[in-house]
């Protein structure tokens, strides 16, 4: 028997980033495919160090205060990441030399600096004088007495100078790869089939002589570094200084928050090592990472397309069937609920829907939360459009939104000069609920209509992500979303309208209680030999509280199926649990993002969809909102998907005890891949007016 109740949670979430890993390793996924998990890897791996290893350095510091949380002493946290880190570098770095492989057989070249013909010579020479020159600002270490702050989301070349005759001492330099202002990324001209991309500190590393050659230098090496900072916001207590002022000053420090990691290139002079992890303040404990060549591998998500011969093989979203024909997507809303499912839904709904609100003359206001928003948002242009024509709008923008902090101060100076009223959230909880509520009147009469969403209303995202939309005008459900915007904009009243909510239920006020209830009913109904159970799709399951009463639940006889696509620290195999747990994570071309919660509840099932995680985070400190799905046909809708999912035996892992990964096996049966099969039951409902339901067995 395990002696934690739970799995660390941060060794969880590195087995869920092993699992994208395993994406790229796969074959059968297409090569550009197989680049961009590589990426998504990379990025996913870049933020875990800024937030939750910088977090565990904090606690070392903390000393016995953090084993009292923790169970276990941070450092020996920090002993088995690091050692399951460098355990997937070994494996990334596999996977990127099989996929070069592949890349060459394909006739498509990755070149570095020392092999570039004559006319690539000459053509990255022209390309660096005209676009890259004025970008480069080299530092000459030495020189400056304090050293310069290296940003953590950039690159480095770390350059050692030298002269043959040695009549010069050499010298240390850096230069910052201008990554942000140009493409990762320069096709080289061909004049054959084959392909040749050079990647831009190549292109730097070839000029070095034009950059360097003035000093007297004539030999040159230059190695890539990254630093990865703490990346936590420390918002101090001071009444007198603003939300905005605490953040942008946050923002400010986090480009100079304390490294925890320091990655290099392991053919690096070692001179210039020791020299820049002294002057960086760094010690032999700090995560001082050996790496290839390549570092901020997370540019290769947008691997240049152009060069391969299969482009783009996603399908297109297409519009749900009850709104393809419609000439309004309010008219249909107001006379019944349509519930979207992205990526396979077209989210121009949701944008029609904004849009239609903001010319309509019967349309008083629109209220709507924005956690994170796409960069040239079309949701941001329909409501200051709203704005333009007379409307009241209302925006709750978070702008403690973790690495949107930026971006969402840029979009509060944009949506004000427009004239958007503009909330920032509350400042006890992050706002992180999905809604959006449109206000009309006809006839001195007031009708409620909007969304609730378990995604962000980002139509960049909803690409990409798999998220579940309510478009609705339900009276009880847009009452309760009228609630907890009423308390937002007057946060003093107390959580007094969030209590009041009798439809939705809400964090933090009633969500822990009443899930909690509904599993208690089910653990009653198993134990009185009724049926019950409990299907949960979640991004992340790590509330103690809820994971123990998920054990009793299962040690009761409940059936408990759960679909986790990130961390799992429930431990899913016990001898006593009466029926064995189903728990699976997909990993597949989209990311798995809805939250979606099934309890048979003695035969009367309640199904909802939520913004919320199982996490202490979204359950106690945090608004969010789980609406019930109260129409049939899309109950059993939810219920086919989510039975969709629970058959998956392609892109579905087993999650264990041991957090093997191991992928669910076929047994004979016939492939089913979910996210194919979902879009194809999706896209069965354009031919059909009437309901079909997939499968008949009870849930």
């Amino acid at each position: 028997m395990h002696k934690r109740r739970t799995i660390i949670r941060d060794i969880s979430w590195l087995a869920f980033n092993r699992r994208v890993l395993q994406e790229a390793a796969d074959d059968a996924v297409p090569l550009k495919e197989r680049i961009r998990f590589l990426g998504i890897f990379s990025n996913n791996l870049d933020e875990f160090f800024r937030v939750r290893v910088a977090a565990l350095k904090k606690m070392i510091d903390l000393g016995n205060k953090a084993r009292m949380h923790l169970e276990l002493d941070p450092g020996s946290i920090l002993e088995e990441i690091q050692e399951k880190v460098l355990s997937q570098q070994i494996e990334f770095e596999r996977v990127w030399n099989e996929i070069l492989k592949e890349l060459k057989k394909q006739k498509i070249n990755l070149v570095t600096d020392k092999k570039l013909n004559v006319a690539q010579q000459k053509f990255v020479l022209e390309y660096f004088n005209e676009e890259v020159r004025s970008h480069i600002v080299p530092l000459m270490i030495e020189s400056i007495n304090g050293f310069p702050v290296l940003n953590d989301k950039s690159i480095y070349l770390a350059c050692r100078l030298s002269k043959k005759d040695k009549s010069i001492a050499q010298k240390f330099a850096l230069v910052s790869i201008p990554a942000r202002q140009l493409s990762r990324f320069l096709i080289l001209p061909s004049k054959n089939e084959e392909q040749f991309i050079i990647l831009l500190e190549d292109v730097i590393r070839y000029c070095l002589p034009n950059i360097f050659s003035f000093f007297g230098y004539d030999q040159f090496s230059a190695h890539t570094i990254k630093v990865t900072r703490d990346a936590e916001i420390d918002i101090d207590n001071d009444v007198s200084t603003s939300l905005i002022q605490k953040i942008e000053k946050g923002l400010k420090n986090r480009k100079k928050g304390k490294p925890v990691r320091f990655v290099y290139d392991r053919d690096i002079d070692p001179s210039l090592l020791m020299y820049l992890v002294k002057r960086l303040g760094l010690s032999h404990k700090e995560n001082l990472v050996p790496g290839a060549r390549i570092h901020n591998f997370k540019d290769f998500i947008n691997f240049p397309e152009a060069v391969f011969q299969q482009k783009n093989h996603r399908k297109k979203p297409f519009t749900h069937p009850a709104l393809r024909f419609a000439n309004s997507v309010t008219n249909v809303v107001l006379d019944k609920d349509v519930m979207l499912h992205f990526p396979y839904h077209s989210y121009n709904s949701v944008i029609d829907l904004l849009r239609e609100a903001a010319i309509d003359p019967d349309v008083i206001s629109i209220k709507i939360t924005c956690y994170r928003l796409a960069s040239r948002s079309k949701v941001i242009n329909a409501i200051t459009n709203a704005v333009r024509n007379g409307k009241q709008v209302t925006v709750v923008l978070e702008i403690r939104a973790r690495f949107d902090e930026e971006a969402n101060l840029e979009w509060k100076k944009i949506l004000e000069e427009a004239g958007v009223k503009v909330l920032l959230g509350v400042p006890e909880f992050k706002v992180h609920v999905k809604l959006c509520l449109i206000k009309k009147r006809v006839n001195n009469v007031t009708t409620h209509y909007g969304f609730v969403s378990t995604g962000n209303v980002n139509e960049r995202t909803a690409l990409a992500y798999g998220d579940h939309c309510l478009l609705t005008s339900n009276r009880n459900i847009m009452a309760d979303v009228n609630r907890i915007f009423t308390y937002l904009e007057l946060p003093k009243t107390r959580l007094q309208y969030l209590k009041a909510c009798k439809t939705l239920i809400v964090s933090p006020v009633s969500m822990r209680k009443q899930f909690s209830a509904l599993i208690n009913r089910e653990i009653k109904n198993a134990e009185n030999k009724k049926p019950a159970s409990i299907i949960l799709k979640i991004n992340s399951l790590s509330d103690e509280l809820l994971i123990d009463k998920l054990h009793h639940a299962a040690k009761s006889g409940v059936e408990i199926k759960l679909i986790i696509r990130g961390i799992c620290c429930m431990f899913t195999e016990n001898k006593k649990f009466k029926k064995e747990i189903q728990a699976i994570s997909i990993i597949d071309e989209y990311l798995e993002h809805a939250r979606v919660m099934i309890f048979h509840n003695g035969g009367k099932e309640k199904v909802f969809i939520s913004s919320a995680d199982w996490m202490v985070r979204n359950i106690d400190h945090r608004i969010e909102a789980a609406c019930p799905i109260l129409e049939e046909t899309m109950r059993q809708e939810i219920k086919d998907l989510m039975q969709i999912q629970l058959q998956d035996n392609v892109k579905a892992r087993i999650l264990d005890n041991d957090l093997s990964n191991q992928y669910v096996n076929p047994r004979n049966k016939s492939k089913v891949r979910s996210q194919v099969e979902t879009y194809n039951y999706l896209y069965r409902k354009l031919s059909t007016h009437f309901f079909e339901p997939l499968f008949n067995a009870p849930v």
